[in-house]
């Protein structure tokens, strides 16, 4: 592949990343949770089902554990999680969502389908699901974190 190629290709990948955070988070927006911002989605991402430590959630933003812990505070003051003792090391508190917390995470898995209905629309369920497929093989498992 060319350069000029690659840095087409990088870019449409990240625009398209960026067009799907945008557009899930308008849909949760829409569906009434409107005091969060895209990185509260990543957080929300980590935390389903089991929960996660300040610790583990740094590592999935990549950011510091002091930010993380922010994000988290916020996050607990909005009623979207909780902190609760951790079952197995008694030192550390895992995150847990809240009711509202699962009510928005499904909100935005809602918000989720609705947005890939345009890219099916373009492109065709079979070929949507290749690309998928494609992608999996390339990043598979993550990281998911947020772009800004």
């Amino acid at each position: 592949m060319n350069r000029s190629d690659a840095m087409s290709l990088t870019a449409s990948l990240l625009t398209a990343a960026t067009v799907l955070v945008d557009d899930i988070h308008s849909g949760v927006v829409a569906r009434g949770f409107t005091d969060l911002r895209p990185t509260h989605g990543f957080v929300f991402s980590r935390l389903s089902p089991t929960g996660a430590t300040v610790t583990e959630i740094a590592e999935h933003l990549g950011v510091t554990r002091q930010a993380a812990s922010q994000i988290v505070d916020e996050l607990v003051a909005k009623g979207y999680v909780e902190r609760r003792p951790h079952p197995v090391d008694a030192r550390a508190r895992l995150v847990v969502l809240t009711t509202r917390g699962v009510r928005c995470t499904r909100a935005a898995e809602e918000a989720a389908v609705e947005a890939l209905e345009t890219w099916e629309d373009i492109l065709g369920e079979p070929r949507l699901l290749a690309m998928r497929d494609q992608l999996v093989r390339l990043a598979p498992g993550g990281p998911l974190r947020p772009t800004r």
